[in-house]
């Protein structure tokens, strides 16, 4: 009997005497298995992006953005029929659309200076109402955040985030700090964690917060005014309670700011949960197409392991026969063989782990995409090709260890 350490060292000096061969046989297996280790790690990267995406927005939010033209006879005529975004479409909003927890509004100033007694910065400036942190989840890292006093009475206060504090403050403490935007000074009165940076999912940019510096809304419109055909508002999230069907929401919403502005098509609505259905079918629709790809790599790579086992088989059939002289019985000749072809396939495996995760990284660097490998990815990718191994090594075996020990001697 035929020990399977010994069956499976037989198939790697096999490997190694035929290396060539070998490697040609296992090029289906390498592409399988790389495209299947890419395939997922990619796709639970995207996933995950995705859903810091939805939650940055909230899955309970619609977003109602100002909407842009680039020539200017064509604002003009828009501005006949409608000022644009404004507090009065907050209040219809609060009033007419069922379901609806809050409404905060946004504001983005046009900041052509940013300095600190100590330094200077390039941000982006955005006058918000008081609640707005509690629907986009912004975290502080210190102070606080303005609240309804400070917007009520225009308070010229502001929360920075922290590459903006690098910026104005270095390794200062910004807290209490004064910082001028434009012409008018503020006061840091909290700082921002993290932020990241910029992230987009289905055609919707979400910039991080870093490089942001936020004060009141009312503050805002007040000290820094707006362009003469600029709509008085930039921004709108409105938050649903929970259970609300926030799609359905979302449809009421623009038919109420279509009958408010006159039929000016003068604002975009964004779904959260829109984009995130959207995003899963495309993430579907991807692992469907390297799905296939994978799988016909695997079937190439099956039948590429057949053919060389039968070549096998036919180069070593006296060697069989000496075997079977000797007392070897079908069962460890056939055993040998499948060893054999397993080890090519694993080995072919492994190799494609190698080459997958090389594809994801290669797809991280270049395009900035999240890619995550998983331990079950791995060890699937291991699995599959050991199993094309067993399945299309099983018919050389079984034809090897059916050859006629006499004839198997008599083979020239």
């Amino acid at each position: 009997m035929i020990d399977p350490r010994e069956a499976l060292t037989s198939g790697l000096e096999s490997l190694r005497h035929h290396a060539l061969r070998s490697f040609l046989a296992m090029l289906g297996i390498i592409f399988g298995v790389g495209a299947v280790i890419a395939m997922l790690s990619i796709g639970a990267g995207a996933e995950r992006q995705a859903l810091e995406i939805i939650d940055a927005m909230g899955l309970r939010n619609v977003v109602v953005k100002d909407k842009r033209f680039d020539r200017e006879n064509e604002l003009q005529e828009i501005r006949r029929k409608s000022a644009g975004l404004s507090t009065r479409d907050a209040q219809a909003i609060r009033d007419a659309v069922p379901g609806v927890e809050r409404v905060v509004a946004k504001i983005e100033v046009e900041a052509w200076k940013v300095l600190s007694p100590g330094g200077r910065a390039k941000p982006r400036v955005l006058g918000v109402s008081s609640d707005y942190p509690t629907l986009v989840k912004l975290t502080l890292r210190e102070g606080r955040f303005f609240d309804r006093t400070d917007e009520d009475t225009h308070a010229a206060v502001c929360v920075i985030g922290d590459r903006v504090r690098r910026d104005l403050f270095g390794f200062e403490p910004a807290l209490g700090r004064p910082l001028k935007v434009n012409d008018q000074w503020l006061t840091v009165v909290g700082v921002l964690a993290g932020g990241g940076g910029k992230k987009e999912i289905q055609g919707v940019t979400l910039e991080g917060t870093a490089n942001d510096i936020y004060l009141p809304v009312t503050a805002a419109e007040r000290r820094f005014g707006r362009a003469p055909l600029k709509a008085p508002l930039d921004e709108l999230v409105v938050s649903m309670v929970p259970g609300t069907p926030v799609q359905e929401s979302a449809a009421v919403v623009a038919t109420l700011l279509d009958r408010l502005h006159g039929g000016a098509a003068d604002y975009t609505i964004t779904v959260p949960e829109a984009l995130l259905e959207q995003s899963r079918r495309t993430q579907r629709l991807f692992d469907i197409v390297m799905g296939a790809i994978a799988g016909i790599s695997l079937l190439v790579g099956g039948i590429g392991i057949m053919n060389i086992m039968l070549a096998t088989v036919l180069e070593r059939t006296r060697e069989i026969g000496v075997r079977r002289a000797m007392g070897a019985r079908q069962v460890d000749i056939r055993n040998q063989f499948v060893m054999e072809a397993f080890a090519v396939t694993v080995t072919g495996g492994l190799l494609g782990i190698a080459m997958g995760l090389a594809i994801a990284k290669g797809v991280a660097a270049y395009a900035g995409w999240k890619t995550i490998v998983t331990l079950w990815s791995i060890v699937l990718s291991v699995g599959v090709s050991a199993a094309v191994g067993l399945v299309f090594g099983s018919y050389p075996a079984m034809r090897a260890a059916r050859l006629d020990p006499v004839e198997a001697l008599r083979y020239e």
